[in-house]
């Protein structure tokens, strides 16, 4: 079966060539000239490989990187631009990517990288636990103990972006890019989400697992107090 590969470039020359050289070699591509655009088809589109650029319109590669990953998106990453310093090649790495080629590139070069991306096995989709709270990303359930918990997409999505930053804030932009899929939403929506997780996860229990850190997001912990 056909692989698939997101290339975001907004160089149209440039996607063009990248379009034309993986399809000969049977992959099926599919083009995003932004960096918004580049998210949408990553979370909807199953790909598996995205071939990123870093500087794009909207959002930047590193920052669309980042995103992916705080959401939960494991598809792996190639990274290519022109910019070739270390210090670049390192935080291309360390947002996230698994690869990264400098351009000018050989084509048979990036080939090769996009197969050996393409033949790793998909992570071991693993199962989150914070206190007595568990989350089995493979089976889509959550429970608390022995008791199974119920819960809707945006508070499912919500749940994971917090168990998988466990002891971290998490600002409510993040939470409007990990469900949502935009940056901005409604607060109302952000309040309303974050209250019937409450009712699902934290009020049948004594101990209270969610926590507001005013000023900055929310944040979900085991065994700690917060004011």
């Amino acid at each position: 079966m056909s692989k698939t590969v997101l290339v975001v470039e907004d160089d149209l020359a440039m996607a063009e060539v990248l379009r034309d050289g993986l399809e000969q070699d049977r992959y099926t591509v599919i083009l995003a000239n932004n960096g918004w655009k580049g998210m949408e088809l990553a979370q909807r589109s199953g790909c598996d490989v995205i071939v990123l650029d870093v500087m794009l319109p909207g959002m930047d590669g590193l920052s669309l990187a980042r995103e992916l990953r705080m959401g939960g998106n494991l598809t792996p990453i190639l990274m290519l631009t022109a910019r070739d310093n270390v210090p670049d090649i390192v935080a291309g790495l360390d947002a996230g990517a698994e690869d990264y080629l400098t351009k000018p590139f050989s084509f048979v070069e990036l080939l090769a990288r996009v197969r050996a991306l393409t033949r790793r096995c998909k992570p071991t989709l693993p199962c989150l636990a914070v206190g007595d709270l568990r989350m089995d990303l493979a089976e889509h359930v959550v429970s608390r103990g022995p008791v199974a918990i119920s819960l809707a997409k945006n508070e499912y999505l919500l749940l994971e972006l917090l168990m998988r930053n466990a002891g971290q804030v998490v600002t409510r932009e993040q939470i409007a890019m990990a469900v949502w899929r935009v940056p901005n939403v409604e607060a109302n929506a952000i309040d309303v989400a974050i209250r019937n997780l409450r009712v699902e996860v934290d009020q049948p229990f004594p101990e209270k697992l969610i926590h507001t850190i005013r000023g900055f997001g929310y944040k979900i912990a085991a065994e700690q107090r917060f004011e």
